[in-house]
């Protein structure tokens, strides 16, 4: 927790709804240099939330995460993504995104959360590279934040 205390980037992590100090270490700590990564959904794919791609003749299939990467980063993400859910479903998406609320009522609970910490996974990769803060976006069309 010092730790987390001392570094700038790992606090604007934790302002992320579902990260916390935890994750939001964890990610620092995990993450080698994020520009590395092409794109946040790179960053998502070597953590392993992104969709195992089953595609053929023109027709695509998208299956289960592929679980790649570190299983603890993965697995924190994905916890704390499903209390982001589950406040969601008790408070009847008050204060969660439009995009949620939607997902919540079209796949199951432990679905939505999969697909959460894929995002939330993105939003961390653009705040590492850019340096900028966690802000979030309520009602606007077409936004899509946690």
């Amino acid at each position: 927790m010092a730790w987390h205390r001392a570094n700038e980037c790992s606090q604007r992590l934790a302002k992320i709804p579902g990260v916390g100090p935890i994750g939001a270490a964890l990610l620092m700590m995990k993450t080698p240099d994020p520009h590395l990564f092409k794109s946040g959904r790179a960053f998502a794919a070597w953590i392993g939330l992104t969709p195992r791609d089953h595609s053929t003749g023109g027709k695509t299939r998208l299956g289960r995460i592929t679980r790649a990467g570190d299983e603890v980063l993965r697995s924190t993400l994905v916890v704390g993504a499903t209390a982001v859910v589950s406040h969601a479903r008790r408070t009847n998406g008050k204060n969660a995104s439009s995009w949620l609320r939607e997902l919540l009522e079209r796949k199951k609970p432990k679905l939505a959360a999969v697909a959460l910490a894929n995002k939330i996974a993105r939003i961390a990769w653009k705040l590492m590279v850019s340096g900028e803060h966690y802000k979030r976006l309520l009602q606007q069309p077409g936004a899509a934040a946690v």
